[in-house]
């Protein structure tokens, strides 16, 4: 495993190869996982909402139905071309080309969704992204996390070591607590919610 976060370099090569690289438009295994990010959140509305990694922005189009604005972003340009189309009648929603940690929003959320970008990121740019997301999480927000578990060999993390990094902060800083998570054969979820 690498000890740097992924470059965009990495993502535009990936992008360029294949313009749905990791099926989000057609796996029944990627529909069923949104559906299940989408039942976790409940029936809650969110006024911001902040998805990280957004890609083509297949789930973005499902968190549209949650929040009265949507800001998603990703760290390569390519798949943001395909999102804008897809979510081109969403008023509400816009999308940015960003790397996060290193770029971040100067806004305040209700809802910080990381799915499947968590692993890209070496442990010190998540621990960067971690005090970030905390801090703009208004009290009282959601931080949404979903990873896919198996080791990938190029990833700098496993999808549990982001989890294990989110919950071990979570007990020692106290700025969010963990509200519920589950686990299936290939990911895992988990819900955090900042104090009020």
């Amino acid at each position: 495993m690498n000890d740097k976060s992924l470059s965009a370099r990495y993502f535009d090569d990936v992008y360029l190869a294949h313009a749905d690289p990791w099926a989000f438009e057609t796996s029944a295994y990627e529909a069923a996982k949104y559906r299940t990010t989408i039942e976790a959140l409940g029936k809650r509305r969110f006024g911001n909402v902040f998805e990280i990694g957004c890609s083509i922005g297949v789930l973005t189009e499902m968190l549209a139905t949650l929040g009265d604005r949507v800001l998603a972003v990703d760290v390569s340009e390519s798949p943001l071309v395909r999102a804008r189309q897809r979510c081109a009648n969403l008023s509400h929603v816009r999308f940015e080309c960003m790397s996060v940690p290193v770029e971040f929003p100067d806004e305040s959320f209700n809802l910080i969704v990381m799915s499947e970008v968590g692993y890209y990121w070496s442990r010190a740019d998540l621990a960067v992204a971690a005090e970030r997301i905390e801090a703009s999480l208004a009290p009282g927000g959601a931080w949404l996390l979903v990873h896919w578990t198996p080791p990938v060999a190029d990833y700098p993390l496993r999808g549990d070591e982001v989890h294990e990094f989110v919950l071990g902060r979570s007990s020692f800083t106290g700025a969010v607590r963990h509200i519920s998570g589950l686990r299936r054969e290939t990911y895992r979820l988990d819900l955090f919610e900042k104090k009020r």
